[in-house]
């Protein structure tokens, strides 16, 4: 299979969006050191004639970049460029007139989606995947936060490649500016979503800063360290199944062990943590880290409004020693990432927040050593609706997330495969030597035993 690049246009905001030059701080969670990276990802469109698509809006490459330019004008920031301040090194925007975002055209005519079930398959080929979302290079990111490609294939269906700079927003904020570009895809003139910027006031430091919650029990400090430079190998790409009765009896045993209940987030992630703690044969007396996302919109107080599409969640982290975790039951493991979400409060925030206001120039870091997780299955991704009904199949291409360099995404099946509606799957990226082992400590999901956690 041949993905033939046709054309790169350069989409600017239908009406212009203001008058002057000007400069957008960023806040102190855009600016963590951690999302100084560009993050890939994928949506796959089935084109079906029973889809109620707009008259003459047949062509997606004339749907996307039509809705596109129509959001870019209340959401003019993705046009802008990203450039550091020279008194502190913080990322700031800067919105120019005449800018506008990258759209790729490019096409797929030796095959239909559904002969390569629609991107779903358990080992997709990884050189056919890359070349769907566009890949700029750290500079390239910098002048275009946000790239996009559409690609179309033989039976009209598509793939929507995004490639955005994580510091100006998360993958909440993105779905929300992809669902303003649907809403009017589908006519409506409405948008519900009003885009707030006002990061510096909703979620800069206090002033004095102060940090009152522990944070450096996680977070030290190092000038030199660079995050995601940590390479001991070639990392690969890896999927896995996971059934639903499985998860049931992985639960059910470790309710029986220690009367407590888990949810799938900390019962899975305990036994993956562990899985790749052994694949990976890490020396007994290193310390291991888990970290994850929490969502901080409704959490913070006073909450953040409907409409701010930046970054608004904080990384919350939990760790053991090697030898504890690969020793000690499951439960416990799991029962340690489930406390660790009761470190989630205002204060945690401001506190972050904080330490990074007071602690930037001197190179904040989680360390390595870290397995990050987050989990892709309820995040709304279907909503983003342009006409022909919503993404069949999502997934993420980066390797980068939390300092981590080996993450795990939990993905949902796609919608278009009938036949696989029974769990979901598992996205782990891990050291290439590492991988037939983890696939052995994976398969003994599938038969829990009490002596095996």
């Amino acid at each position: 299979m041949q993905i033939k690049i046709q054309e790169t246009a350069l989409i600017h905001p239908s009406k212009p969006p203001f008058t002057d030059d000007h400069i957008l701080p960023l806040s102190h969670l855009d600016t963590d050191r951690n999302l100084n990276i560009l993050f890939r990802y994928l949506r796959v469109y089935v084109n079906s004639n029973s889809q109620k698509v707009q008259p003459n809006f047949s062509d997606p490459f004339h749907v996307i970049t039509t809705v596109l330019s129509s959001a870019l004008t209340p959401y003019y920031q993705y046009a802008g460029t990203l450039r550091r301040r020279n008194f502190d090194n913080r990322l700031e925007l800067h919105c120019q007139g005449g800018k506008g975002v990258p759209v790729i055209r490019a096409a797929v005519d030796c095959c239909s989606l559904s002969e390569i079930k629609y991107l779903d398959e358990i080992d997709p080929d990884e050189e056919f995947v890359e070349g769907l979302v566009p890949i700029p290079d750290q500079d390239e990111a910098m002048i275009h936060p946000m790239t996009l490609q559409i690609t179309v294939f033989q039976c009209g269906g598509f793939v929507l490649g995004a490639a955005i700079h994580h510091s100006l927003c998360d993958g909440i904020g993105a779905t929300q500016f992809f669902n303003v570009m649907a809403e009017f895809a589908r006519g409506v003139t409405q948008i519900s979503a009003k885009p707030v910027w006002d990061r510096q006031i909703l979620l800069g430091p206090r002033n004095p800063p102060r940090v009152e919650f522990p944070i450096q029990e996680f977070l030290s400090l190092d000038r030199n360290f660079a995050p995601y430079a940590e390479e001991n190998g070639r990392v690969v790409r890896e999927f896995f199944h996971v059934r639903d009765d499985w998860l049931d009896r992985l639960k059910c045993v470790l309710f029986e062990q220690c009367g407590s209940k888990f949810t799938t987030f900390e019962a899975l992630g305990a036994f993956i943590w562990r899985a790749r703690a052994k694949a990976s044969k890490i020396p007994a007396n290193e310390k291991l880290k888990f970290a994850y996302s929490i969502n901080i919109r409704k959490l913070v107080n006073p909450q953040l409004p409907m409409g701010y599409w930046g970054n608004g969640c904080v990384p919350m982290y939990t760790h053991l020693i090697a030898k504890d975790l690969l020793q000690q039951p499951i439960w416990k493991t799991a029962d340690t990432i489930k406390k660790s979400k009761f470190n989630v409060s205002d204060e945690y925030v401001r506190s972050f927040i904080d330490f990074q206001e007071l602690h930037f120039d001197k190179g904040i870091t989680a360390g390595t050593r870290i397995s990050g997780f987050t989990d892709w299955r309820h995040l709304g991704h279907s909503t983003v609706d342009f006409g022909w009904g919503g993404p069949v199949t999502v997934f993420p291409l980066s390797r980068h997330l939390l300092g981590s360099v080996e993450p795990c995404f939990f993905l949902p099946y796609s919608s278009a495969n009938e036949g696989q509606k029974d769990g979901f799957k598992i996205l782990v990226y891990l050291q290439q030597e590492a991988v037939l082992d983890f696939k052995e400590e994976m398969d003994k999901l599938k038969n829990i035993e009490q002596g095996l956690l």
